[in-house]
């Protein structure tokens, strides 16, 4: 059967299904495996435990992308086929644009490009876009494809680097274009928005694309487009409901909760993953150290530090960080021991996440419906759906709204 994009009452129904899963099973996907060493769930499915426990980092990296194929012990496969249904979103139509200049992607990294235009390409209104807003456009690469039909183009940036090189880039490309340096969560920035505008974000993160949202439907912008990005980069605590379904519902979430969604790797190159390996068992055989030093059997945070950090012997590693944390000086050991001690907790931990994975895209769907129902709420015809395979982008979920 066709899955579709979700619009109408079937954005209410959806998320009202996933606010009861997501709720159900909050004691399975809330507890970090990483920063706890034993996790609450595991006496309720000890068989589940033993068996992800049992198994190879590599097999966790397997199944990294799809756990919801593995052949787990009960209740794993249960929940991952409700996971499946609730998460269920089909593409949006999809029209391919004129062929655009080729000058306007030099520069541009592949996949970056291909994201655009797969962006671009869903952005069917039942009313032509007179004047583009880019939201934290960059250099304004996206603006730009959308203005080739003609059609005027603003573009809002923080960075002035990025504001130059993307007017210049604008005016060799003969556009009607205006870049601005503008601090988004400025209170003078409504002034940049219009009811004539279709303001677009590609990938906007947290507060960024809320902000949007919130200044596009005052401004009675007709359509807008928003695929958000980074959940958890927001300056609250917690997670801010905007809908008034969200408002009612009993889930809460931190801003750890909002990191869920965030990950799955899709795009990081061997190199890249392998420093990201090294640096978290050492991170875990350095938790099972500093526990025994201060007595207390919890984790303790610790600051992101320099890749090169790695290069040191695990000793030094070791005591540079107990000194950074204030720890006592450690002991001498056995440091092989303790740092093969560190990749084994991290096969467990990775194995032991895949049943967090599960949801991810449930918890990603819930916080877009809360915006797709925010907007709907300010009278927004919306549609949520895809605008590109999870292999070009893992946030390939698009927010369409146009005025009724």
């Amino acid at each position: 059967m066709q899955v579709l994009p979700l619009s109408g009452p079937a954005l209410l129904q959806r998320f009202q299904a996933l606010d009861s899963f997501l709720l159900s099973h909050q004691h399975l996907w809330r507890p970090k495996p990483f920063t706890e060493r034993q996790l609450p769930w595991e006496n309720q499915h000890p068989e589940l435990a033993a068996w992800l426990r049992s198994r190879s980092l590599a097999e966790a990296e397997a199944a990294h992308n799809h756990p919801e194929l593995l052949t787990a012990p009960a209740p794993f496969s249960a929940i991952a086929t409700q996971a499946i249904v609730l998460s269920a979103v089909g593409a949006l139509p999809s029209t391919a644009r004129p062929a655009p200049n080729p000058r306007l992607s030099a520069g541009v990294p592949g996949r970056k490009w291909q994201q655009i235009s797969a962006f671009a390409d869903c952005l069917q209104f039942q009313q032509t876009p007179k004047h583009w807003l880019d939201w934290c456009a960059g250099k304004g690469h996206l603006g730009r494809l959308l203005a080739q039909d003609g059609s005027a183009l603003s573009c809002l940036e923080y960075d002035p680097a990025l504001v130059e090189a993307g007017q210049q880039l604008s005016q060799r490309a003969g556009l009607k274009a205006q870049h601005h340096r503008q601090d988004v969560f400025s209170a003078d920035t409504v002034s940049y928005l219009h009811a004539e505008h279709s303001p677009v974000a590609l990938h906007a993160c947290g507060d960024l694309h809320v902000r949007l949202l919130q200044l596009a439907s005052s401004a009675g912008c007709k359509q807008l487009a928003v695929a958000p990005c980074c959940y958890n980069r927001i300056s609250a605590d917690n997670y801010q409901p905007l809908s008034i379904a969200t408002q009612a519902s009993a889930l809460r979430l931190s801003k750890e909760d909002l990191g869920l969604p965030l990950s799955e790797t899709v795009t990081a190159g061997a190199r890249v993953r392998r420093q990201r390996d090294s640096s978290m068992a050492r991170r875990l055989a350095f938790d099972h150290l500093q526990r025994e030093l201060s007595g207390a059997d919890q984790y303790l945070p610790t600051p992101s530090l320099p890749a090169a950090w790695l290069d040191k012997s695990f000793a030094d590693y070791c005591h540079d960080l107990a000194a950074l944390k204030d720890l006592p000086a450690p002991p001498a050991r056995d440091w092989a021991a303790l740092e093969t001690l560190g990749w084994q907790r991290l096969a467990q931990v990775r194995n032991l996440e895949l049943l967090r994975g599960l949801f991810r895209r449930p918890l990603e769907l819930w916080l877009l419906l809360d915006r797709a129902l925010y907007l709907q709420a300010q009278d927004y015809r919306v549609s949520l759906g895809t605008f590109c395979a999870p292999q070009l982008s893992p946030r390939n979920l698009l927010l369409l709204a146009e005025r009724n």
